[in-house]
């Protein structure tokens, strides 16, 4: 196993940082964390992530989970992808090919249809929206069930109006209620291929985007949020701000910046970008 793998997991149960934001920094990625207002009413903390990186191999992996009535549903999935981390991190090592993002995804399913992890499920209180995200070379990949938010920043992309990657899909959890328990299970899969230059991405739970006031519901308001000032300052103005707006549910963010230096696609008829 790589020495530069870094591992790093919590769930809400652990510390539910109400009333109080939280930053932590993972090599490059960073971690916001903020339970919401008590005086609103919020008293625990359901949400969860797991960040794996590997700076030699040039990938991060990434679960965000926004669970509720517990967080158990959180903490077992947390406890599935430790348990297969050596045969998830083998295929996070491979070829960047098409192939290997389907082994992945293969690999996922057969955690959440395994006959073991469905029956600790149904013995469990409460259900969890899941967004899985893979960064290799100059691809993002994403698995989704529920409602949690992938957005990828780029001047490129933001000049047409593109910022968010997968889209946000309701009556979809993995837990006590759970869509891999259906005849045919509800998730969502995609790749993005990254453009040259700087490309943020930008998880996050829904308390976030349905914070009071709406500060952050537009992306293009969490776009411009990281011309202010560096990013660890600009996760804890956003944070900072939900708070002060009266946020009662939580709120994670798992953030990156990835610098591409090949060539992305481009119509025939455009230019090379400088």
């Amino acid at each position: 196993m790589s020495e530069s793998i870094e591992d790093f997991s919590w769930i809400g149960s652990q510390d539910n940082f109400i009333d109080h934001p939280n930053l932590y920094q993972i090599k490059h990625v960073i971690v916001g964390r903020y339970g919401g207002n008590f005086d609103a009413g919020q008293y625990k903390n359901e949400d969860g992530c797991l960040v794996w990186l590997d700076e030699k191999q040039d990938w991060e992996f990434s679960i965000l989970l926004d669970a509720h009535n517990t967080s158990e549903s959180a903490q077992i999935i947390i406890e599935q992808f430790f348990y297969h981390k050596h045969e998830m991190k083998h295929l996070l090592s491979l070829p960047t090919n098409h192939q290997t993002f389907k082994r992945i995804e293969e690999k996922i399913l057969t955690i959440f249809q395994s006959e073991e992890f469905l029956s600790v499920c149904r013995n469990i209180t409460g259900e969890t929206a899941c967004l899985i995200v893979v960064r290799k070379d100059k691809y993002v990949w994403w698995f989704s069930v529920g409602d949690c938010v992938l957005f990828l920043f780029h001047q490129e992309l933001a000049a047409l109006g593109q910022f968010q990657l997968n889209q946000r899909q309701f009556y979809e959890w993995v837990g006590q209620v759970n869509t891999f328990e259906q005849d045919v299970p509800c998730y969502s899969v995609g790749i993005k291929e990254l453009r040259k230059g700087e490309n943020r991405l930008f998880l996050t739970t829904d308390g976030l985007l349905e914070c009071p006031h709406e500060p952050y519901s537009n992306p293009i308001n969490i776009y411009n949020s990281f011309f202010n000032a560096e990013d660890p300052e600009n996760i804890w103005s956003m944070l900072k701000n939900i708070k002060k707006n009266g946020v009662r549910d939580s709120t994670t963010i798992v953030f990156w910046k990835v610098n591409i230096a090949k060539e992305a696609t481009r119509a025939s008829n455009q230019e090379a970008s400088p």
